[in-house]
């Protein structure tokens, strides 16, 4: 991203933003309600229009971009949905392979396969015929997260993904993107406003509230004057422990 810069109407909402992610990172990225967070993501997605500055994916202008199947995207409360909607694990996780496959083309046995070894790379291959809306918050979470990694995407990019789940649910997940990242080479974006939890789990933190005010190591982040800088007004940092034992579950 390049001097990234978008508003609605006369709102700025993004003030000529620049960011690099290099392949491999873990990047978290935080800042208030209304900072712009979202947006960003929808602008990297090409889900809004790119009106000023540049946005490059994998080397090419958003704008031109037409491989999506690279990119995996868990939208933000992905799991807030009506929990009577009659569809099943697998029939949600097979909705993610639209972009490689095409919208009306036949599944195939190789299709059925990948969407058995993305919910098996979460732990959801038994639940693979149950309603959706049947499973706790922390397993429709999952459900969403392998929608995203079934068509084998190289970028992931995850928007607020633990609002909603308890710390046991939070506490998993942040295990399972461990893993992942390791076992499939994933490159990450992960948006959240949990600064003491992902601070220590990811490689670069950015800090963005309509400017970037921070990029960098998250271990030099985190000044009270950084933290009003970003904020505005005093903030109470809470640290999280995550244990990252080698038995962990997914």
């Amino acid at each position: 991203m390049r001097n990234v810069s978008f508003g609605y109407g006369k709102d700025l909402v993004l003030d000529r933003v620049s960011l690099t992610v290099g392949r491999g990172e873990y990047l978290g990225l935080i800042g208030p309600n209304g900072s712009g967070k979202t947006t960003l993501l929808r602008l990297i997605l090409g889900l809004l229009p790119l009106t000023q500055g540049e946005i490059r994916l994998f080397g090419t202008p958003v704008q031109q971009f037409r491989e999506r199947w690279r990119v995996g995207y868990v939208a933000q409360k992905a799991a807030s949905f009506n929990s009577a909607f009659p569809a099943t694990v697998e029939e949600v996780v097979s909705t993610g392979l639209t972009a490689r496959r095409g919208l009306f083309r036949r599944f195939t046995a190789s299709d059925r396969l990948a969407v058995r070894q993305a919910l098996d790379r979460v732990g959801l291959l038994p639940y693979k015929d149950r309603l959706v809306g049947r499973l706790s918050g922390g397993q429709q979470q999952r459900v969403f997260i392998a929608r995203a990694l079934v068509s084998r995407p190289e970028l992931l990019i995850l928007d607020e993904p633990t609002v909603g789940v308890d710390a046991s649910a939070e506490g998993q997940f942040y295990r399972l993107i461990r893993r992942l990242r390791e076992e499939m080479g994933l490159t990450v974006i992960l948006v959240s406003h949990d600064i003491g939890a992902i601070t220590h789990e990811v490689s670069a933190l950015a800090c963005l509230n309509r400017r970037l005010f921070y990029h960098g190591s998250p271990a030099d982040f985190g000044t009270e004057e950084q933290l009003c800088e970003l904020y505005g007004h005093d903030v109470l940092r809470i640290h999280h422990h995550h244990h990252r034992g080698e038995g962990d579950g997914p």
